[in-house]
């Protein structure tokens, strides 16, 4: 699944370069602990003992297109590398994140008659709302609500926020572990 900057996306406002910073640093508090793993073959499993299932990864791929700013293009194999394929940040992240992405689409099946990826980004957002999840601080332990915001909507932002394609919201050319290499170093300010 690939969406275009703004295709099928209702104009929401986009976040402040300090809102983006915010968000990155609360979430770096895990930041050493996220890495990422090795790929497997499995087609309806990630990796071998992994709880995700290629309908997980479709399922959060689908919930960062309603989250991520519209002129993010929001990719598959994007959410797949920069969420699923990592070394797991503490013991039972991966089940709690899977439980979170499950809780989503029962809820958008219920409520809104179809599964989060049938829904147009505007109709997922609407799904968080009534979930309560764009009101409630994250919590590991907390409602069903916290959960989802702590595993599945900071995952997303975490990942898009640690990933060059964030520059242009946040202004971070290399944010840690994607170094700019020798060009990034010689350019004087009179190039930016």
């Amino acid at each position: 699944m690939t969406e275009r900057p703004g295709e099928g996306r209702a104009a929401m406002p986009e976040p402040t370069r300090r809102q983006m910073l915010a968000a990155l640093s609360g979430a770096a508090v895990g930041a050493g602990a996220y890495g990422y793993g090795g790929r497997s073959s499995g087609a309806d499993t990630l990796t071998e003992g992994h709880p995700a299932s290629r309908v997980h990864v479709e399922t959060a791929t689908a919930v960062a297109a309603a989250i991520y700013p519209t002129s993010v293009a929001v990719e598959e194999s994007f959410v797949e590398n920069a969420v699923f394929r990592r070394v797991e940040p503490t013991s039972g992240h991966f089940e709690a994140l899977v439980d979170s992405i499950e809780a989503v689409d029962s809820h958008a099946r219920a409520r809104f008659g179809g599964s989060v990826t049938e829904l147009s980004p505007a109709t997922r957002r609407r799904v968080l709302t009534s979930m309560g999840v764009t009101a409630v601080h994250p919590m590991p332990e907390g409602t069903t609500a916290e959960r989802v915001r702590f595993y599945l909507v900071n995952d997303l932002l975490y990942a898009l926020f640690t990933s060059p394609r964030s520059r242009p919201l946040t202004g971070i050319e290399n944010p840690p572990g994607h170094p700019g290499g020798l060009e990034a170093y010689r350019r004087t300010p009179e190039d930016e």
